[in-house]
C-alpha cells in the first residue's frame, strides 16, 4: 500500500488536527517568502528554467483576473430615448446595431468560458503505470510478460466485447467496471446517482484515457438528461462533464462534482 494510502485511511478514522486549517493558510502564505528566497540564490539554467515558470503563471494569472474582471462587470445600457418624432427612414435603425451585438455576445460567451472550467481539483498526484497495471505472465512457463491487468475502476461503455483471451493485451476485471457515478450539482447542493456516458480525461497519461481508467481528478461526462437542465434555447442538456473527487479502488463507488 502507498504511504499516501496509509495517510487517508488515518485521515478517514481520526480525522484531522483542530488547528489544520490554520496551519494551512499559515503555510500558504510563508510560501511566497521561500519562493522569494529560491528565486535570490538559484543560478544558471536552474534560474532560467525558474524564471521561465514563473514568467508563464504571471501571464496566466493576469490574463484570469482580466478575464473574471470582465466577466463580472455587467453593465445594461441604458435606452436612448429620441426626443421628437422619429423620420419613417429611422424607424427600422430603432433598436441597435445587428453585427455590433453578435461580437458582443460572442465576447461575453468567450469571457463566460474562460471561468468556466475552474475544475474543483486542479492538481492530482501522479499515477505510474505500475501503480495502475499488474503485470501477467502467461506461456507454458509464464515467460512471457506482455499482459496487463488494470487495478483500477473503469469505464467500458455499453456495446464493449472484449477480445479472444489470447490476442487481448489490457484486462479490465468486470468487479471493477462502472457505470454510473454520484455526482454532486455545486449550486443545487444535491447527489444524484447517473449513468456515465464515457472518459474525456484522465490527468495521468492518455493512455488511461483510452482505456476508460477512473481515478482521481479524472474528467467524466455523465447522462445529465433527467436533472431538466436546459439551454437558454430551451433545449435539453443530455451530457455534462464532472471531475472526480474521491479514490474509486478505496471506497468501491465514484464521486464527483459536476462542471457547472
Amino acid at each position: 500500500m502507498p504511504q499516501n494510502e496509509h495517510m487517508e485511511r488515518h485521515r478517514k478514522l481520526h480525522g484531522r488536527r483542530m488547528d489544520h486549517e490554520e496551519r494551512k493558510r499559515k503555510r500558504e502564505a510563508r510560501k511566497v517568502h521561500k519562493v522569494s528566497e529560491y528565486a535570490k540564490k538559484v543560478k544558471g539554467l536552474k534560474a532560467k528554467m525558474f524564471n521561465k515558470k514563473r514568467h508563464a503563471e504571471k501571464i496566466q494569472m493576469k490574463k484570469t483576473i482580466k478575464m473574471h474582471e470582465e466577466k463580472q462587470s455587467k453593465i445594461a445600457k441604458e435606452p436612448d430615448v429620441p426626443e421628437g418624432a422619429i423620420p419613417a427612414y429611422l424607424m427600422d435603425r430603432e433598436g441597435q446595431a445587428r453585427g455590433k451585438a453578435l461580437s458582443n455576445m460572442i465576447k461575453q460567451k468567450r469571457k463566460e468560458k474562460a471561468g468556466k472550467w475552474n475544475v474543483p481539483i486542479p492538481k492530482v498526484q501522479a499515477m505510474g503505470e505500475d501503480e495502475v497495471m499488474k503485470i501477467m505472465r502467461t506461456g507454458k512457463r509464464r515467460k512471457k510478460a506482455w499482459k496487463r491487468m488494470i487495478t483500477k475502476h473503469t469505464y467500458v461503455g455499453e456495446g464493449f466485447t472484449r477480445k479472444p483471451p489470447k490476442f487481448e493485451r489490457f484486462i479490465r476485471p468486470m468487479a471493477l467496471r462502472s457505470k454510473s457515478a454520484h455526482v454532486t450539482h455545486p449550486e443545487l447542493k444535491a447527489t444524484f446517482s447517473l449513468p456515465i456516458i464515457g472518459v474525456k480525461k484522465n490527468p495521468n497519461s492518455p493512455l488511461f484515457t483510452q482505456l476508460g481508467v477512473i481515478t482521481k481528478g479524472t474528467i467524466i461526462e455523465v447522462n445529465v438528461s433527467e436533472l431538466g437542465l436546459v439551454t437558454t434555447g430551451g433545449k435539453v442538456i443530455w451530457g455534462k462533464y464532472a471531475q472526480v473527487t474521491n479514490n474509486p479502488e478505496n471506497d468501491g463507488c465514484i464521486n464527483a462534482v459536476l462542471l457547472v
